[in-house]
């Protein structure tokens, strides 16, 4: 659990956990499992972890903020929304498109026994296996969804 300790209504520390207040109230003797009413009373209150807001994955980053406010009487950790700059928006395509290469090999991979000179490949597994190949031509690349991968014969 983190705490969050309020002087005249503002942020004095965060965070701020129980050692720290029992060491700032030396000459109180609380009891192991200290009641959150108790804590309330001298300027120490729970800080609730906001869920982290939707955001487009490609074009930008959340960030969680380094201080909690108050929010509907509880003390928030909440996050921040930021468009991402150029370079990471490329590093973030890089890694995606990179991970869809693995993928895409991997499927290979699982036809290439076909290749062999024992075996007949069937042209709906020759067309299936050059759709593989030609899946960084896709109009979605790198943000492929599943609908944009050829469907196994």
């Amino acid at each position: 659990m983190s705490y969050v300790k309020i002087s005249n209504g503002a942020v004095e520390t965060y965070p701020y956990g129980l050692g720290q207040f029992r060491r700032d109230h030396r000459n109180i003797s609380f009891p192991k499992a200290i009641p959150e009413e108790t804590l309330n009373q001298y300027g120490a209150y729970s800080v609730t972890v906001a869920d982290e807001p939707s955001h487009d994955a490609k074009t930008q980053n959340t960030v969680q903020n380094s201080m909690p406010t108050l929010v509907d009487g509880t003390w928030t950790l909440g996050w921040t929304v930021q468009d991402k700059t150029a370079d990471q928006i490329t590093a973030y395509n890089d890694k995606i498109a990179n991970i869809n290469r693995v993928k895409r090999n991997s499927l290979l991979l699982e036809t290439d026994y076909y290749g062999l000179s024992d075996l007949t490949m069937t042209s709906e597994m020759s067309t299936y296996r050059q759709a593989l190949r030609d899946i960084t031509s896709n109009s979605n690349w790198p943000h492929l969804s599943d609908s944009d991968w050829p469907t196994k014969p």
